[in-house]
């Protein structure tokens, strides 16, 4: 059956960051995304086969065609316009003003096709003073305050590699964004702007922390929050084989499932809520877990409701039980897939499949939109 997004047509102006990873989720979900290429960036897609990573092993490619325009080519961004003309979605993820100059902001777009959704993923928004500043996942993640909170206490902020900015706070919400325009544009037949900042993003996400604050009941010194390493028994720990154990014990009666699987006498450790035994506590509880191997430990926790798992790497992730069992991966041509999310009982979305190599020609791309 198609994908809940059946139908949508979707133009993207090729870039980096969240604007792949949109991509790949609007096209998980059954629209019909094209990636616009630039002929410059044949000289990209070379670089990216010498280093490695080839356009068909690149996850976020699966289910987009692409074609290739010249932007500064008059002809071809009227040909670009006129495919404008026949599309939902536009997406693009340049600094403010680039593809005003190039003939194709939003204006332009919207008097060619007054129903489309034109989504801008940028790291600084549209406006504001640093809207047309450079920068990457790490810079837009520290403007909202999300990086100093993750750090152990007394250290150094740890980037969190580009999920957050890039795929949690520009990729997914610029996507939620891009459908709820879409559901407007189909009941009122106007479609509009979509701004998509990665720190309005990130900001969002942080909603519950300042709820938090607010009320006294978290501290912007990192590392002493129940959430971020602060608290014991919500904390990783190093079994005897070097491999790591992820305890999230919260609630009392989650804890004490905890303490009694450890096996030891607890009776004179200190209390979970007593925050200023929390280092003898990390000691007392790293000191047991140490005895054991990472394995050993995941089996004396399975099946109970301490909130104990084993910390696993990537390869491991994907030959787990569990996710074995709910099928969150898949293997296309030697390379692992996580499968597209949500899951539809209805509208199910697309199998990965191995990307397209191969761009469509404009007119063939036409032809089909007619």
């Amino acid at each position: 059956m198609p994908g809940p997004l059946d139908g949508v047509r979707v133009l993207v102006l090729a870039g980096m960051g969240p604007v792949p990873f949109v991509s790949m989720l609007l096209s998980d979900m059954g629209a019909h995304v094209v990636r616009v290429d630039r002929p410059a960036n044949r000289a990209a897609r070379a670089l990216a086969t010498t280093e490695g990573l080839t356009p068909d092993r690149d996850v976020v490619n699966r289910g987009v065609d692409s074609i290739v325009v010249d932007l500064k080519s008059d002809e071809d961004k009227a040909r670009l316009l006129a495919l404008v003309e026949k599309a939902d979605v536009f997406i693009e993820g340049y600094r403010p003003g680039v593809v005003e100059r190039l003939g194709i902001g939003p204006e332009a777009a919207l008097a060619a096709n007054p129903r489309l959704v034109y989504a801008r993923l940028t790291g600084y928004g549209q406006d504001g003073p640093r809207c047309r500043d450079a920068g990457h996942d790490i810079n837009y993640v520290a403007q909202t305050g999300a990086l100093a909170a993750m750090a152990r206490h007394g250290e150094a902020p740890r980037p969190p590699i580009n999920l957050l900015g890039d795929y949690a706070g520009g990729g997914a919400i610029g996507a939620y964004g891009i459908v709820c325009a879409l559901l407007s544009a189909r009941e009122t037949g106007r479609g509009q702007v979509v701004d998509a900042a990665m720190v309005d993003g990130v900001a969002l996400l942080t909603a519950r922390l300042h709820s938090l604050r607010g009320c006294g009941l978290y501290s912007d010194e990192a590392g002493t929050n129940d959430l971020d390493s602060g608290a014991p028994y919500y904390e990783t720990y190093r079994c005897a084989d070097g491999r790591f154990l992820a305890v999230g014990a919260l609630e009392p009666d989650f804890y004490a499932l905890f303490l009694d699987g450890l096996g030891v006498d607890t009776s004179r450790w200190p209390a979970q809520d007593d925050r200023s035994r929390w280092g003898e506590l990390r000691g007392l509880i790293g000191d047991v877990v140490g005895t054991r191997t990472r394995d050993e430990w995941a089996k004396v926790f399975d099946g109970t409701d301490a909130c104990v798992t084993p910390v696993l790497d990537f390869d491991e992730a994907v030959h787990a039980e569990h996710n074995r069992a709910r099928r969150i991966y898949s293997s296309v041509d030697g390379v692992q897939h996580p499968r597209p999310a949500p899951r539809f009982s209805g509208t199910p979305a697309r199998e990965p499949t191995r990307p397209p190599t191969r761009p469509l020609e404009v007119d063939a791309l036409a032809a089909r939109w007619a």
